[in-house]
């Protein structure tokens, strides 16, 4: 495993990390989830990302269960909440990133995690009915209550993230750290373009999820439609028809060739295309079986093979090179 620090501070991540959406608590059951957290931590993993919306609060309280009986030393790995979309209460106060839904939110998690403090407290979505300002002081404020070690944002826009730093600044408040955006060869606009200049000014770190374009670009459907996917269940209909379109198909059938070419599977090449991004801290990994895993964790040994003519035949099969605003 490799490690570079999240963004401008001094937190070392690994540049492979372990998500547990739609599997943790939904997909798969809990000696799953122990043996595949297993598998990512002996492999040098050391973050685990999760949310309070997360199978509805049970991601986390699978994952606390893991964590605690693996025995890890609580030093050795970083753990992650998100917080906004709520865990399944409908009243006003149980969503959202109001003063008291964060710091209610951040109590729940940690006791669901099985923890004393969350490593990374994610706000997972902007909140149009709460001033920045808000959640601004909330997160500050668990940060020194020693609760949360470092905070962020996730599919915040630049013009968000940077309201909030300087509303920190200005009031000597510790802003945010990190943004979780999607990212993948058919979703680059927001890492490459838009988050261009935050990179340099305020150090922003990344931590991207769906490099696979929700499996898309495992190559699965390709030549098939299975039906035991995660873009088959129930409820994900939206991520289905934003993800497994004719065009992508086609697209991903030339990607799965040029991978062939170089001695991998689709999926690895598809990983390292993102960790070949320097602005991309660490990769989050989804899996529900333990030979995908070990599969996917083994695309760090193959960034190299992605050189600069590779890397302009990825960018001539999938065609949407992003291109900077004229100024």
């Amino acid at each position: 495993m490799e490690y570079n620090n999240l963004g401008k501070t001094g937190l070392p991540i690994s540049r492979l990390s372990f998500g547990s959406w739609l599997t943790f608590g939904k997909q798969i059951d809990e000696s799953l989830v122990e043996r595949l957290m297993g598998v990512a931590y002996d492999h040098g993993v050391n973050f685990f990302d999760n949310a309070e919306i997360y199978a509805r609060g049970m991601s986390e309280t699978v994952m606390g269960k893991v964590l605690r009986k693996s025995g890890w030393s609580r030093d050795s790995f970083i753990v992650s909440s998100k917080v906004f979309f709520g865990a399944g209460g409908q009243l006003p106060t149980q969503k959202g990133l109001n003063r008291k839904h964060v710091f209610e939110a951040c109590h729940q998690a940690m006791e669901r995690l099985q923890v004393d403090y969350l490593d990374l407290y994610l706000c997972h979505r902007p909140d149009k009915k709460t001033p920045i300002e808000e959640t601004v002081w909330a997160m500050h404020h668990l940060i020194e209550q020693g609760k949360v070690l470092y905070w962020g944002t996730s599919e915040w826009s630049a013009q968000e993230i940077m309201e909030a730093h300087v509303f920190a600044k200005q009031n000597h408040l510790i802003g945010p750290v990190v943004e979780q955006p999607e990212y993948n060869v058919f979703a680059r606009h927001k890492v490459e373009v838009e988050f261009d200049q935050i990179y340099k000014t305020v150090g922003l770190g990344t931590t991207i999820w769906s490099p696979l374009a929700s499996g898309v670009l495992s190559g699965k459907y390709i030549d098939s439609n299975p039906i035991d996917t995660r873009l088959g269940m129930e409820g994900l209909e939206w991520l289905r028809e934003k993800n497994l379109t004719p065009e992508k198909v086609e697209t991903t059938r030339k990607l799965a060739n040029l991978a062939s070419e170089l001695g991998i599977s689709l999926a690895q090449m598809s990983i390292a295309w993102c960790l070949k991004n320097p602005n991309v801290n660490t990769v989050i990994l989804g899996a529900s079986q333990e030979a995908q895993l070990h599969e996917n964790l083994a695309s760090l040994d193959h960034v190299g093979l992605l050189s600069s003519e590779i890397m302009e035949n990825i960018e001539q099969i999938v065609g949407n090179k992003p291109t900077f605003p004229a100024f």
